[in-house]
C-alpha cells in the first residue's frame, strides 16, 4: 500500500495561496476589544477564529490521500440468446428449428455451465429480442421460453446494454447464440459492429455460436410481393400503370394468382385485375404488370395481392398496398405546332407547371400530310382532349377530314387556342377550313403565305407591342386577371416586357359575337374570344416568351393557365385549394412520415397569409394533433405515431381570418411487416466478422457442437485476478469536516453573543 498526499487547490496554486496569507493576517491583525474582554476570553475566542481559518484554507488547498489497494476481483461471463420469431425457421441440422437446436446445445452445456457458477464467477444468462431478458439458472437448467416470439432481433441494442450494466467490470467474455441476422426498428437498430468495437477495445472476447443457413426458409413456401410502383396521381379515366415484382419460393412449375384489387368510393375492395404467375426456378423474381382506369375522382386505396398458398408460413408480405389520388377535371390539353421556336417551349413550360393540366406536343414538320406516319384522327375525336393548341401551323399540313373532326370537337365543347404566326390564320390559309367559321375573325384568300415566298409585312405588327387588358371585355376578363383590382391589374400589364410582334388581326372583319380581351394602348387587338358550343380564342402574338425571360415566369404561369383553363370552361371554379402532399404513401412501422401543405387560389397563385391546422387519425380511430411548421411558401409538417400497422388520414384545415380557405385530406398505410419472417435468412457472415473483432482477446465463431469444450476451457482459466486500484481519501469534503467547521463558526456567535459582543 502506498500513500501520498496531493493537493488540488480551489482556483489554482497563486490564488489558493494569497486567499490563505488574507485568512492568516486577518485573524492576526484584526484584534478583539480588550476594554469588553478578560484575557482568558480574547484567548478562547482567538482560538476559534484561528480553527476556523485552518478549516477553510484546508477546504480551499483540499488536500488528498492517495494509496494503492491490490484487492482479488471475480470475473463476468454474459450468454445471450436470440429468442426472436427467426428461430422458428427449421433449418438447422436433422430438420430442428433454430430454436431446438440452441436448446439442446445450451442443455449439452448444462454441466460446464454450473461448473463455472460454482467457481466463484459472475454468470449472467440472457434471451434477447427487441430487449433483453435476464434467465433464470435452475437445477433444472436453463428457464428457456418454449417458443420464441420476439418481433425483432435487436443484437447490436442487446450487446450495448450488456457493456453499459456490466460497466467496469472484468468480463471473461461474451457468448451470443444467435441466427446472426439483425432485424430490428429504431432506436433499438444499433449497429452490432459498434458495441463489439467497445468490448474488444477493453480486451473481452466475443465467442459467437451460428444457428440456421443463410439460405433462409430453405424450401418453404413463400410468395412475397415486392417494389410496388405506381403513380401517386392520375386524372379520370387516364391509364394508371401498376409494376410490382413476386417473389416466389418453393412453388415451382406452380401457378400463383396475383390480382389487382382498387377502393370503390364507399371503401370496399373490388378485384379489378388478374394474371396468373409461375415461377420455373426456386426464388424467381418476376413482374406484376396491371393498368386501370379510373373513373371517379377522390383518394382510393390500390392492393396487388397474391393469394395465400397452402404450407405459407408467412402471409403477411402476400400483398402491397398504397394511395393513389384521382383528380377531378383534369384537364388533357393538344398542343400541335408547325416550327421549332421559342414560344412553344416557354408556352409547354408554364402549362406543364399546373398539376392539373397536361400537355401532349406534337409537332408537324411536314408540309405534305400524305407524308405523314402519324394519324391525327384519334387526337381529333370527341372528349380525346378538353383543348387543343394550334401553333404556327399552316392547314396544308392537315388532311382534310382532320380539321373537320377538330372542327366537330370544338362545337361539342373542346376549347381552341390558335396562337400567332406567318402561317396562323389567313396567312395559313384558314379561311378554306371548317376552323374558319370557329375563329372569330373573318379571312380571306388575299393573306394567304406561300412557302418559299418572302414574309409579307401587311399582315402582320411590327414590335415592340404592349400588350394590356381592353376596356370593355378584358378588364374583368377571368383570362386577363394578373392582380386584384382594375387599376393595380392594368399596371401589372404595362409592367411586363413588350411583344416582338403579332399577327394583324385587326385588319380583318371581327365577328360580331367575338369579344378582345386584349389589344395595344393605340387599340390593335392582340387577344380575341368567341363561343360556339366549345370556346374559341384568337391570340395574334407568339412572344410571351419574352415575360418569362425578363423576370415574370409568375405571370406567363398564370396567363397561359387561366387561359386554358377558360377554353375548357373551368374558370367557374371560384374557390381557393388546399393540398397535401406526401414523400410517398406506404411505410414501414415506426417510419417518419414527412408531408408538406398549402393552400392556392382559383388562379394557381400560392396563399401566403393562411393559417393551417393538422391532424392525424391513426388506425384505431385515434385523432392526435399534428404540428406544422413554416417553410418558405410552404408548411412542412411530421408524424411520429406510426407503430401501429394500418390506414392513417391526415386533415389539414386552412383559415384566412375568420373564413375557412379549405381542408384536404390525404391517407397513407403502414404496412404490417412480420420483420422475423419476411426474410428469415441467416447471417453467420455477420456473426464471424463480429467475432473477428474481437480475435486479439481471443474471440472467434463456434460451432453449436462447440460450446462445452469452450466453457471448459474457460473453466481452466483463472476465475479471480489481484487488481490494484488508486483508492483516495479526501477529508475535507466529509461531512464531520462539514458539521465541525459550522460548529466552531456556531460556537464563535454563541460566545459573542453570551458576551455582549453581538
Amino acid at each position: 500500500m502506498i500513500h501520498a498526499w496531493q493537493v488540488d487547490p480551489v482556483g489554482g496554486m497563486a490564488v489558493a495561496a494569497a486567499l490563505s496569507v488574507v485568512l492568516v493576517l486577518f485573524v492576526a491583525l484584526v484584534g478583539l476589544p480588550r476594554d469588553r474582554l478578560t484575557p482568558r476570553r480574547r484567548r478562547i475566542l482567538s482560538a476559534l477564529r484561528l480553527a476556523a481559518a485552518t478549516l477553510a484554507i484546508l477546504a480551499m488547498w483540499r488536500p488528498t490521500l492517495v494509496r494503492t489497494e491490490t484487492r482479488p476481483e471475480s470475473a463476468t461471463l454474459v450468454v445471450l440468446a436470440d429468442q426472436s420469431r427467426s428461430m422458428l425457421v427449421a433449418d438447422a441440422f436433422g430438420g430442428q428449428t433454430r430454436w431446438e437446436a440452441l436448446r439442446q446445445t445450451l442443455a449439452d452445456a448444462k454441466e460446464p455451465l454450473e461448473r463455472l457458477r460454482g467457481a466463484n464467477l459472475d454468470l449472467r444468462l440472457y434471451t434477447f429480442d427487441a430487449d433483453l431478458h435476464p434467465l433464470e439458472f435452475t437445477d433444472g437448467g436453463l428457464d428457456l421460453p418454449s417458443t420464441p416470439d420476439g418481433r425483432q432481433t435487436a443484437i447490436g441494442a442487446a450487446l450495448d446494454e450488456v457493456l453499459r450494466g456490466e460497466a467496469g467490470k472484468r468480463l471473461l467474455g461474451v457468448v451470443l447464440l444467435t441466427d446472426g441476422a439483425q432485424r430490428a426498428y429504431a432506436p433499438r437498430d444499433i449497429a452490432p459492429q459498434t458495441p463489439v468495437r467497445r468490448l474488444a477495445d477493453l480486451g473481452f472476447p466475443l465467442y459467437a455460436c451460428a444457428f440456421g443457413q443463410a439460405r433462409g426458409q430453405g424450401q418453404a413456401r413463400d410468395v412475397a410481393i415486392k417494389d410496388l410502383v405506381v403513380n401517386q396521381t392520375v386524372f379520370v379515366k387516364n391509364e394508371l400503370s401498376v409494376l410490382a415484382n413476386a417473389r416466389i419460393d418453393g412453388l415451382v412449375n406452380q401457378d400463383v394468382p396475383v390480382q389487382l384489387l382498387f377502393e370503390l368510393p364507399g371503401g370496399k375492395m373490388q378485384v379489378v385485375g388478374t394474371q396468373e404467375l409461375h415461377a420455373s426456378q426456386d426464388g424467381a423474381s418476376l413482374p406484376v404488370e396491371f393498368d386501370y382506369l379510373p373513373e371517379t375522382p377522390g383518394e382510393y386505396k390500390l392492393t396487388v395481392r397474391a393469394e395465400p398458398q397452402p404450407g405459407e408460413i408467412v402471409t403477411t408480405n402476400n400483398q402491397l398496398s398504397t394511395f393513389v389520388t384521382v383528380l377531378r377535371g383534369g384537364l388533357n390539353v393538344l398542343y400541335l405546332e408547325g416550327a421549332l421556336r421559342v414560344e412553344s417551349t416557354f408556352l409547354s413550360r408554364s402549362l406543364d407547371a399546373s398539376p392539373d393540366i397536361k400537355v401532349k406536343y406534337v409537332h408537324l414538320a411536314e408540309r405534305d400530310p400524305k407524308n405523314r406516319t402519324l394519324d391525327l384522327k384519334p387526337l381529333l375525336a370527341r372528349g380525346k382532349y378538353d383543348v387543343y393548341i394550334l401553333g404556327d401551323v399552316d392547314s396544308a399540313a392537315f388532311r382534310p377530314d382532320e380539321l373537320k373532326l377538330l372542327a366537330q370537337s370544338v362545337r361539342q365543347g373542346a376549347g381552341l387556342l390558335m396562337l400567332g404566326g406567318f402561317h396562323a390564320y389567313g396567312p395559313g390559309g384558314y379561311y378554306a377550313t371548317p376552323l374558319a367559321d370557329l375563329l372569330p375573325i373573318e379571312m380571306n384568300d388575299l393573306e394567304r403565305q406561300r412557302y418559299g415566298e418572302p414574309i409579307r409585312t401587311d399582315v402582320h405588327l411590327r414590335g415592340p407591342l404592349t400588350m394590356v387588358p381592353s376596356a370593355k371585355a378584358g378588364a374583368r376578363h377571368f383570362v386577363m386577371e394578373l392582380a386584384p383590382g382594375t387599376a393595380a391589374n392594368r399596371e401589372a400589364w404595362q409592367r411586363l416586357p413588350p411583344l416582338e410582334g403579332a399577327n394583324n388581326l385587326g385588319r380583318n372583319h371581327i365577328k360580331r359575337a367575338a369579344q378582345v380581351l386584349a389589344e395595344t394602348p393605340e387599340g390593335k387587338p392582340l387577344l380575341l374570344s368567341q363561343e360556339v358550343g366549345g370556346r374559341v380564342m384568337a391570340f395574334a402574338a407568339d412572344s410571351t416568351w419574352r415575360w418569362w425571360m425578363g423576370g415574370h415566369e409568375a405571370e406567363h404561369k398564370r396567363f397561359w393557365r387561366q387561359a386554358v383553363l377558360w377554353l375548357a370552361h373551368k374558370d367557374e371554379q371560384t374557390e381557393g385549394s388546399v393540398w397535401i402532399r406526401l414523400a410517398q404513401r406506404r411505410y414501414a412501422p415506426a417510419g417518419r412520415v414527412e408531408f408538406a401543405a398549402g393552400a392556392v387560389s382559383p388562379h394557381g397563385d400560392v396563399v401566403t397569409d393562411a393559417e393551417f391546422q393538422a391532424e392525424v387519425i391513426l388506425p384505431d380511430g385515434t385523432r392526435r394533433p399534428v404540428r406544422l411548421t413554416h417553410e418558405n411558401t410552404e408548411m412542412a409538417g411530421l408524424v411520429a405515431e406510426t407503430q401501429q400497422a394500418g390506414d392513417y388520414t391526415l386533415e389539414v384545415t386552412a383559415m384566412h381570418g375568420q373564413a375557412e380557405l379549405g381542408r384536404a385530406k390525404a391517407r397513407f398505410l403502414v404496412y404490417e411487416q412480420d420483420l422475423e419472417l419476411d426474410n428469415a435468412a441467416a447471417d453467420p457472415t455477420l456473426l464471424a466478422s463480429l467475432a473477428k473483432m474481437s480475435q486479439a482477446a481471443g474471440g472467434r465463431l463456434l460451432a453449436p457442437e462447440e460450446l462445452p469444450a469452450l466453457l471448459d476451457e474457460l473453466a481452466k482459466r483463472p476465475i479471480e485476478q489481484l487488481v490494484e486500484r488508486e483508492v483516495k481519501e479526501t477529508p475535507w469534503d466529509t461531512w464531520p469536516f462539514f458539521a465541525l467547521f459550522v460548529g466552531v463558526l456556531s460556537v464563535d456567535w454563541y460566545l459573542r453573543k453570551k458576551w455582549g459582543l453581538v
